[in-house]
This record gives C-alpha cells, structure tokens and sequence, in this order.
C-alpha cells in the first residue's frame, strides 16, 4: 500500500451556508411529520373512543392472526387457598 502525505480539508463559508439551509430544511420536514402525525394520533383516539369495546390492543389482534389464545392465568387469593400460601 501506498503512503501519501494527509490531505488538508478546508472549511468555506459556501459549506457552512449549505450545512444550515439543508438543516433548516430537514428541521421543517421533522416539524411537518410531527403535526401529522399529532394530528393522525388526535383522529386514532377519536375513533378509539368511538369504538368503545370493540377496540382490541395491538397484542390481540397479532394473537388472533397467528391463532394463539392464551389461557388465563390462576391468580388472586383464592388460587393460593389451596396451598395455604397467604
């Protein structure tokens, strides 16, 4: 492998000024899907609140795609009763 001397990088006032304005740009883009997506998020607990009961959690609906149902899980005082763990 070849050994070169290190080259020197300068920077110009041009680079700067690209540097912010590409910023500013992406600033504004983060900005706009933020309000979108407040606003999407404002129109989802809207027609959550509208559904009611029939809304299922995220969980739910992945457990009845693939077909899993879990099974209830014994708990409380009277599923120790029997093993006279208070």
């Amino acid at each position: 492998m070849l050994r070169r001397k290190p080259t020197r990088l300068e920077l110009k006032l041009d680079d700067i000024e690209e540097f912010e304005s590409v910023r500013k740009e992406l600033e504004g883009r983060r900005k706009q899907r933020d309000e979108a997506a407040e606003a999407a998020a404002g129109g989802e607990e809207a027609a959550a609140l509208a559904l009611g009961t029939e809304h299922k959690s995220r969980e739910q609906l992945i457990n009845e795609r693939i077909g899993y149902k879990p099974q209830p899980k014994a708990g409380g005082r009277t599923a120790h009763f029997g093993t006279f763990e208070f």
